[in-house]
């Protein structure tokens, strides 16, 4: 193989396993929007918001019909919920949410990830003052008034309704979010992301080259394991 060939491959290989990982996360979604529901798009909102974001994305019927099954159990394995806490090198925080039909192996492997790139597995609760949860939306603008828009979501609760580019930004209360969510359906509005998310309070940085190296690493091998659903932490670049 030449160099330019070589080239190539490269980039192409970096694009596909790009690619895999945004199919990962959007199938993470549809599993956890049936796990949460019904396996039925049409009675189930979220898991509709995730079918619909799978679909743009093109992601292979067949892998949203597994989420989908996974989640309503009917492989015959149950799942549970199961967070994790701890500090990355440089003290980092970095929370993980998992779902899980094995426990043991689960939270072994957490640990291993934080043991490998220098940092510590907390116990649970160790990171309640550095993240707070909040309702999350992402509306696509196209066709949507913001007026009319931020006037609705404002009255179900919301606290943030800020456009950027052709998206709407949507943030409220973790109790908001169901108020929100039928305010959505009542004016007949699909979200492109509906979620409840964990956000920063306080926030690392650093730019110490091995603790972002360390930090990179423990990111990535949280993200490539098949039990992790979400990886949330508080460093923020100082660039």
């Amino acid at each position: 193989m030449g160099r330019k060939s070589a080239k190539i491959a490269t980039r192409k290989g970096a694009a596909d396993k790009a690619r895999g990982q945004v199919f990962t996360r959007a199938l993470k979604d549809v599993f956890i929007a049936s796990k949460s529901g019904s396996g039925d798009p049409g009675t189930n909102f979220l898991l509709k918001v995730a079918v619909e974001r799978c679909k743009k994305l093109n992601v292979p019927k067949d892998n949203i019909e597994k989420a989908i099954k996974k989640g309503q159990g009917s492989d015959g394995v149950g799942y549970e919920d199961v967070n994790y806490e701890g500090y990355g090198l440089g003290g980092i925080a970095v929370f993980v949410e998992a779902s899980s039909n094995n426990g043991t192996r689960t939270v072994g492997n957490v640990r291993s990830y934080f043991n490998k790139c220098k940092g510590s597995l907390g116990v649970s609760g160790s990171l309640e003052f550095i993240f707070e949860r909040k309702a999350r939306f992402y509306i696509p603008a196209e066709g949507v008034d913001e007026d009319d828009l931020t006037l609705n979501l404002i009255d179900a609760g919301a606290e943030e309704v800020e456009k950027a580019d052709d998206v709407y930004e949507v943030f409220g209360p973790v109790d908001s979010f169901g108020t929100i969510q039928e305010k959505l359906q009542e004016i007949n509005v699909t979200p492109d992301e509906a979620a409840l998310i964990r956000v920063p309070v306080s926030y690392k940085d650093s730019d110490d080259e091995e603790v972002l190296k360390q930090f990179d690493k423990l990111i990535g091998l949280l993200e490539e394991d098949e039990d992790v659903v979400t990886v949330y932490h508080n460093f923020e670049s100082r660039e």
